[in-house]
C-alpha cells in the first residue's frame, strides 16, 4: 500500500511541475492582456489594447520625426529636472534602453574570475570607468537569480572573459534561473 502512496505522490508532484509554470506564465500573460486593455476602458474586448498598441506605435513614430524631436527633448528636459521625477524617469528609460534600445547595455556576457576556483557570469555595461578614476577596470552587472535586481560591480579587465557564441538572451535565462536553464557552450 505504501507503494501505491509513493507512486500517486511522484504522479502528482510530476503533473506540478509541468502544470505550475504553464499555469503562471498564462496567468501572467492574462493578467498583462487585461491590464494593457483596460488603460483605455472600451466597452468591446481587445479594442483597448489595440488602441494601446497603436498609440505607443504612434508617439515612436512621431519621436522619429526632425520637426517633433524638439518637443519630445523639451518633454524630457522638463522631466529631468523634477528631483524624484528625474532619479524614476532615468532609471526606467536607461534600463528600458539596456534591452530596447539601439545601445543594448547586456549584449556583452562575460566570465569573471572572482578567485581561482570562482567564476561569475555577467554582462559588461561600461567599458570605461576612467570618470571614477579606475582606467583598467570595467562596470559588470551580475544580475540574481529569481529576481530582477542583480550588483553591479568594478573588476579589473584582465579578470574579465568574453563569452563569444553564446546569446546574451542564453546567459540571463541562465543567471535568472539559478543556473536551471540550459546554457550553451562556454
Amino acid at each position: 500500500m505504501a507503494f501505491t502512496y509513493k507512486r500517486i505522490l511522484s504522479y502528482f508532484l510530476r503533473g506540478l511541475l509541468f502544470v505550475t509554470p504553464v499555469v503562471v506564465t498564462l496567468y501572467i500573460i492574462i493578467q498583462t492582456i487585461l491590464f494593457l486593455d483596460n488603460l483605455i476602458p472600451v466597452p468591446i474586448p481587445g479594442i483597448g489594447i489595440l488602441m494601446v498598441l497603436a498609440l505607443i506605435t504612434f508617439v515612436g513614430y512621431l519621436a522619429s520625426l526632425f520637426f517633433a524631436k524638439p518637443l519630445f527633448d523639451w518633454l524630457e528636459k522638463g522631466l529631468v529636472r523634477i528631483p524624484l521625477v528625474n532619479l524614476i524617469y532615468t532609471s526606467i528609460k536607461d534600463l528600458m534602453g539596456a534591452f530596447v534600445g539601439e545601445k543594448k547595455k547586456f549584449s556583452s556576457p562575460v566570465k569573471v574570475q572572482i578567485s581561482d576556483t570562482l567564476i561569475r557570469l555577467g554582462f559588461i555595461t561600461q567599458d570605461d570607468m576612467s570618470m571614477v578614476g579606475e582606467v583598467d577596470m570595467v562596470a559588470v552587472y551580475f544580475p540574481h537569480s529569481y529576481n530582477v535586481s542583480g550588483n553591479v560591480f568594478l573588476v579589473p579587465k584582465d579578470k574579465v572573459t568574453p563569452l563569444l557564441g553564446v546569446k546574451s538572451s542564453d546567459v540571463m535565462k541562465f543567471m535568472v534561473s539559478g543556473g536551471v536553464s540550459p546554457l550553451g557552450s562556454l
